[in-house]
């Protein structure tokens, strides 16, 4: 009686500390909203996304994650439908890598069901740094440039955007129980930014001959660049006139599969084995 007592207290503890933490691992696709895609979702111009982490299950609905992903983020006004911004012919591309603190909530229980919806939230790192090719075809880091006259004292209320910031992820998908302690699933998440800045466009050009003077001719190039569009306005635009539109701020997001592996043994479950007899720590149900 007294070894079964402690079988039926330490077993079911067991269990939980061996299939509360799980391994995940994403695969997926990278995209962003900004001055330069102004679509809020699609897979256009998109790049390979991938990453890892650990989610700890609090129960069997709520859970912790840590993520760290890392994916590219593009866009080119060649690519987009307004003959306007065609004419304005800026691109850029960012390399992302984000830390992520999430919450997640598993809306049934996956200990009962295989299928299941899930979202999540919490708090992102994220470091970018935006760059595109000149017309010689070498790689010019827009940042340090202050294309829009960051740092310059003619415009005080601009200072140059910090490349690594915080930002609020909202993720959502559903998940499939494939085995006792794997599930797949499919998940978009997208993270609010607090920078207009991903792709380096987000107020108005500023004068060039002072931008020239702050921040060298090569500055002017990338600022502006409809003078290399065939047939293209040769002449740069004048100080104030819009490049960008600063009332929204950029986003970027991320689409894939994440598949979750229970980390030792076990089926998986809070307690006893899910399908009776004895768990897969080899305890027998005593209750």
């Amino acid at each position: 009686m007294r070894k079964l007592l402690l079988l039926s207290i330490l077993c079911p503890g067991i269990t939980v500390a061996q299939q509360r933490l799980h391994l995940t691992l994403f695969g997926g696709l990278s995209n962003y909203s900004g001055d330069l895609q102004a679509k809020r979702f699609t897979l256009e111009q998109s790049n390979f996304a991938f990453g890892a982490g650990l989610k700890y299950d609090v129960t069997p609905n709520f859970a912790f994650r840590l993520a760290f992903n890392h994916g590219t983020i593009e866009a080119d006004d060649k690519r987009n439908s307004d003959p306007l911004l065609q004419a304005r012919n800026l691109s850029f591309t960012s390399k992302v890598t984000e830390g992520s603190v999430l919450l997640e909530y598993t809306l049934l229980n996956l200990e009962e069901r295989r299928v299941s919806p899930y979202i999540y939230s919490g708090l992102t790192a994220f470091h970018f740094n935006p760059y595109a090719y000149d017309t010689l075809g070498n790689k010019i880091y827009l940042q340090p440039l202050g294309t829009e006259g960051q740092g310059m004292g003619q415009y005080p209320d601009r200072k140059p955007y910090k490349l690594t910031q915080l930002a609020i992820p909202v993720g959502v998908g559903i998940k499939f129980r494939i085995s006792d302690n794997t599930v797949l699933a499919y998940e978009v998440t997208l993270r609010k930014t607090f920078t207009d800045y991903l792709d380096d466009v987000s107020k108005t050009y500023v004068d060039q001959f002072a931008l020239a003077q702050a921040h060298g001719l090569k500055a002017v190039a990338m600022a502006y660049r409809g003078d290399e569009v065939k047939g293209g306005n040769t002449t740069y635009p004048e100080d104030g006139t819009l490049r960008g539109g600063s009332k929204y701020k950029d986003w970027y997001y991320f689409t894939g599969f994440t598949i979750y592996i229970g980390l030792g043994s076990g089926n998986g479950s809070l307690g006893h084995g899910a399908h009776g007899g004895r768990n897969h720590l080899g305890c027998p149900n005593v209750l």
